[in-house]
């Protein structure tokens, strides 16, 4: 989400708190080591599942399984919400990424996203690229997928504010 403008929502944030700039809820998205992934099985149900995402160039990206509830469930509702933070009431900041998920197969991209992902914690997530998604050492195999933001949100704790973010290009 580039070129995005904070918006701070009054009825949901304290006196004289000021909307948190899209920097600092980058921050947070980039720096996450886990995060969670919402998202709707055929039924209509929710499925709410932890997972390590990479945020890259302005977009959220996870992979799982191609078998796994939540590749199942994109199948037939590709809108997800995914979300990371701190469980603290009183400090921190949570944010929130809306958006629909589409399959990544760009040779390119996956490679650089292998990259990333080698990145998180400490180094555990050696994928390597393949034609179809992430490979892992011990032969696994993920699909991968990226959410570009329909819309963004930032909550503030401590000194409660809550912060949209909407791209300056709309």
């Amino acid at each position: 989400m580039r070129n995005s403008m904070p918006e701070l929502d009054q009825r949901f944030s304290d006196p004289g708190v000021q909307a948190t700039p899209w920097r600092e809820a980058e921050a947070v998205l980039e720096s996450a080591q886990l995060s969670w992934i919402s998202t709707v099985r055929a039924d209509g149900s929710p499925h709410v599942t932890p997972l390590v995402a990479v945020w890259l160039d302005g977009a959220a990206y996870f992979c799982t399984g191609p078998e796994e509830q939540k590749a199942q469930n994109l199948l037939a509702h590709p809108q997800v919400i995914l979300l990371t933070g701190c469980n603290r009431w009183d400090a921190g900041l949570d944010v929130i990424v809306e958006g629909t998920a589409r399959r990544v197969l760009d040779p390119a991209l996956l490679e650089r996203l292998a990259e990333a992902w080698r990145g998180k914690w400490d180094g555990r997530w050696r994928y390597q690229a393949d034609p179809e998604g992430l490979r892992h050492p011990d032969g696994g195999y993920a699909v991968v997928y990226e959410v570009q933001p329909s819309k963004v949100l930032a909550f503030a704790k401590g000194a409660f504010g809550q912060t949209r973010y909407r791209s300056s290009d709309q």
